[in-house]
This record gives C-alpha cells, sequence and structure tokens, in this order.
C-alpha cells in the first residue's frame, strides 16, 4: 500500500505544475485586470499604464508565471488587490467555513444515501422504490443554485426556522456554547441544500449495485447453504455494494468543495465560493488563480484517497 501511495504522489507532482501552468495562463487570457474598472475614470490612462508596468503586468507570460511559481514553492500566494492584504491570510480566514459547510453536507449525504438506497435496493420494483427513485429523477434534474432558492426560502424566510444569511450571528464571542451553537444553525440550511441534490447519485449508485450484487453466484449459493436473509444482506450484498461508494469519497468531498461555490452565494455564506465569485466580478485574478489552484491540488488528492478507500474496503484489490 505505502509504494502505492509513494508512487501516486510523486506522479501527482508533475500534474499539479501543469495545473498551475494551465491556471495561470487562462487568468491572464481573461479580459481585463484587477484595475479594470475599479478606479477613477478621471485617473490618467498613461497612469494606468505605468502603474501596470510597475506591477510587471505587461511582461511576458512566461516571467511572470515564474515570479509566481517561485513566490508559490515560498508559500506566497500574492496580494489581493480588491482586500490589499495577503491571499494566504484571505484564504485562511474563509477555508475553515467552506471545509465545515463540505463536511456537514457530506455527513447529510451519507445519512441520507445509504438508507435510501439500501430500501430502494433490497426492495426494488415496490412503492417504496418507486417513490425514492422519483426522487432521485427530480434531483438529477433540478440546478443546484435553484434548489437552494427554494430552501432558502421556504425554510428560511417563509417558516423563519433557520438563519438566512452569513456563519454566525453578530455579537457572540468565539469559543462560547452559544457561539458553537450559532454557527452549527447557520450550518444546517445551506449543508442540507448541498446534500439533498447530491445525494441523487449515491442513492442510485447504491440501488444498482444492490440489485446487481442480488443476482451473482456467491450470494445464491450463501442462500442455498441456508444462511440467514439478514446475514446475507449485512455480510454479502450490503459490503460488496459499497465498492462504488467507496471508490468516490474523494471525489465526493472535492466536489462539494466546488459545489459549495453557488451555495455560499446564495446564502451569503462567508466562503472560499462566495470569495471566489466576487474576485471575478472585480477581476481580482490573484485570488482567482489561488483559489482554482487551491481546488485542483483537492481533486488530485482527492482521486488518491478514493483508490486507498477502496483497497480498503474491497480486499480482494491488492494494489501493489
Amino acid at each position: 500500500m505505502w509504494k502505492f501511495t509513494v508512487r501516486r504522489i510523486l506522479i501527482m507532482i508533475p500534474q499539479i505544475i501543469l495545473l498551475s501552468l494551465l491556471v495561470f495562463i487562462i487568468a491572464k487570457a481573461m479580459p481585463g485586470d484587477a484595475l479594470s474598472g475599479n478606479v477613477s475614470p478621471d485617473v490618467d490612462p498613461q497612469t494606468l499604464e505605468e502603474l501596470r508596468e510597475k506591477l510587471g503586468w505587461n511582461d511576458p507570460w512566461y516571467q511572470q508565471y515564474g515570479r509566481w511559481a517561485k513566490d508559490l514553492l515560498q508559500g506566497d500566494l500574492g496580494t489581493s488587490y480588491k482586500y490589499k492584504m495577503p491571499v494566504t491570510e484571505l484564504i485562511s480566514q474563509r477555508v475553515i467555513n467552506t471545509v465545515w459547510l463540505s463536511l456537514f453536507s457530506l455527513v447529510f449525504i451519507y445519512i441520507i444515501s445509504i438508507p435510501l438506497g439500501i430500501i430502494s435496493g433490497r426492495y426494488n420494483n415496490s412503492l417504496a422504490d418507486q417513490v425514492i427513485t422519483s426522487y432521485t429523477y427530480i434531483g438529477f434534474a433540478t440546478p443546484l443554485f435553484i434548489f437552494a432558492l427554494v430552501i432558502l426560502w421556504f425554510f428560511g424566510y417563509y417558516l423563519g426556522w433557520f438563519p438566512t444569511g452569513g456563519s454566525v450571528a453578530p455579537g457572540l464571542e468565539p469559543g462560547t456554547f452559544e457561539y458553537v451553537m450559532s454557527k452549527f444553525n447557520h450550518l444546517i440550511l445551506p449543508s442540507l441544500a448541498i446534500a439533498l441534490i447530491s445525494t441523487v447519485g449515491t442513492v442510485q449508485y447504491l440501488r444498482n449495485e444492490i440489485i446487481d450484487t442480488k443476482e451473482k453466484d456467491f450470494i445464491l449459493t450463501a442462500r442455498a447453504k441456508g444462511a440467514p436473509e439478514s446475514r446475507v444482506y449485512n455480510r454479502h450484498i450490503f459490503r460488496n455494494s459499497l465498492l462504488p461508494i467507496a471508490a468516490f469519497i474523494g471525489y465526493e468531498i472535492t466536489l462539494l468543495i466546488s459545489g459549495t461555490v453557488f451555495v455560499e452565494k446564495i446564502f451569503s455564506y462567508p466562503g472560499m465560493g462566495q470569495l471566489f465569485l466576487e474576485s471575478i466580478l472585480v477581476r481580482d485574478y490573484t485570488v482567482v488563480t489561488a483559489l482554482v489552484l487551491l481546488t485542483g491540488v483537492a481533486t488530485v488528492l482527492g482521486a488518491l484517497l478514493s483508490d486507498i478507500a477502496l483497497s480498503i474496503v474491497d480486499p480482494r484489490i491488492r494494489i501493489k
């Protein structure tokens, strides 16, 4: 296992280098810069051009990339032109909120999807299976941002059960019980909005795997030997049906991080997704490239995590 992990990490190095190069080139190819539309129209265009020259924005792209990559290796992601502060510090203020939102969403996804997938697969073609399948079809057809808006309006504004914005109520002291409960209360609605849509894929995977596994020869053999039905499902069908879920757990995490972009904007949740959209609008490309690069690195790490999880769940797989 450790040989496989080391080999995959070595393969990840050129992948991350190529990713950083592509992210930088695409960001530089986008129209405008941090000074476009963000300064007074009375400022002399010649002054703006001199400032761009001073900042090195008129240099060839490979020179700019070289400086950026050098700073990146030293842990310096640059300076935000909007917030006038280091990007590393800016992201560190937001990343914990996105991590908590992703973790809560992931917990809700598996709490919802695993029971529904088991019921739908074990009792396929029943009324319960038809209801669950209809739910997954609706989930596949509904855009996340539309569903999030409906959830926000119904539970936030109409019923008033949950806060409609922010990550914590103002005026609370960090570390107190009220502060923790307020953070938890602000997380429930956006994480449920993500989970109720994202869970449909996991339900379908688990349902199909259970149905397919029920027809395998080793299941028929176990039943022929007189094994109790509960043991057949718990030890044979369910365990083998978990393979697709284990295989996609790493990708699920990275998809959640990228999928929180619109949800954070809709719920005014101060995370990396909201920061990403705000940075694009003001052309703060230093922040944009840093966030895209971090998401790409998280995706590569998620692929590694998925392979490791799959080899742990399925003892028949031996990756050398």
